[in-house]
């Protein structure tokens, strides 16, 4: 019975200290949302000024009186790469600035809110892109989500003048005018009939083209068989710049294409780079146990 009391007092203490390392660990490691926040706002801020003096930079960099000017494609670049490095740069402050407000002494667990601070800043930069929040408070990345989202509209009006400009029946139509004899509705009728023939059924191309040919050289007054020849080369004329119109739109999609699937990795790699940025930023921020003895009290303290 002498040994009883010590070996139930020796596991009341093991049971107490297990029970404040516990505690301690999950102060350690606990997120600190006041300082995540402290960071956010740190990292928008600081985006939002890199994004305003690298378009100070490039607008310095333009000669409106000689127009002797860089390149756009070359613009867009520097533009581009200008916008990762500031992110990368926002990212890793913002992480910094969370986890040394966090008073962590854990790298993990700083390099954590530091993570955690770029994953809300991401969020809040899209959500500021797809709202009308956006147009005020994140001006300075509406020019992504507008090239982003006009993509469509920007393949439509590549195309469409590229056809309009390559439609040869206009093109006929005035040819027959200048070359046709009065009255004007002998021009109209061979109009008419080389219309019918180009747009038409090719199993009646035969009849069409032999009533092309006969309209035209009356609206002409040239031999038949000369007008059977100006007919078969307005033929071919219409479907080989039918062939380059349809050729340069596809030219246009594919490029566009192209521009949107560089645009996307581009958007992945620079979000990846934050991140990681984020994170060592976090990890750098972190508080110094020596330091941190001094501000907060530690578990043999509380002991």
């Amino acid at each position: 019975m002498s040994d009883a009391f010590p070996h139930s007092r020796q596991d009341e203490n093991l049971a107490y200290t297990t029970a404040s390392d516990d505690a301690h660990t999950i102060l350690l490691n606990k997120v600190s949302w006041g300082a995540i926040f402290a960071g956010v706002v740190v990292a928008l801020v600081v985006q939002v000024l890199l994004t305003m003096l690298g378009a100070g930079i490039g607008i310095a960099t333009l000669d409106a009186g000689t127009g002797e000017n860089t390149e756009a494609s070359t613009f867009s670049i520097a533009a581009g790469i200008w916008y990762i490095l500031s992110g990368i740069v926002a990212a890793f402050v913002g992480g910094y600035t969370a986890a040394r407000m966090s008073g962590k002494t854990l790298p993990t667990t700083g390099a954590f809110h530091g993570l955690t601070t770029w994953a809300l800043t991401t969020l809040l930069v899209l959500y500021f892109l797809t709202s009308t929040v956006g147009a005020i408070v994140g001006g300075a990345f509406s020019g992504i989500a507008s090239a982003v989202g006009g993509l469509s509209e920007t393949v439509a009006q590549t195309a469409a003048p590229i056809v309009a400009e390559a439609n040869p029946l206009e093109a006929i139509e005035a040819q027959v005018r200048s070359t046709g004899t009065d009255p004007e509705a002998l021009n109209n009728a061979a109009i008419d009939a080389i219309r019918a023939l180009i747009m038409g059924n090719q199993a009646d191309a035969n009849a069409a083209r032999q009533n092309a040919a006969q309209a035209l050289a009356t609206a002409r007054g040239i031999p038949l068989e000369q007008a059977t020849q100006q007919v078969t080369q307005m033929e071919q004329q219409y479907h080989q710049a039918i062939e380059r119109a349809q050729q340069q739109a596809t030219e246009a999609a594919e490029t566009a294409a192209s521009v949107v699937s560089t645009g996307a990795l581009l958007a992945f790699a620079s979000l990846v780079l934050g991140a990681i940025a984020g994170w060592f930023g976090g990890r750098s921020g972190v508080v110094h146990p020596v330091f941190a003895d001094r501000l907060i009290p530690t578990r043999h303290g509380l002991t």
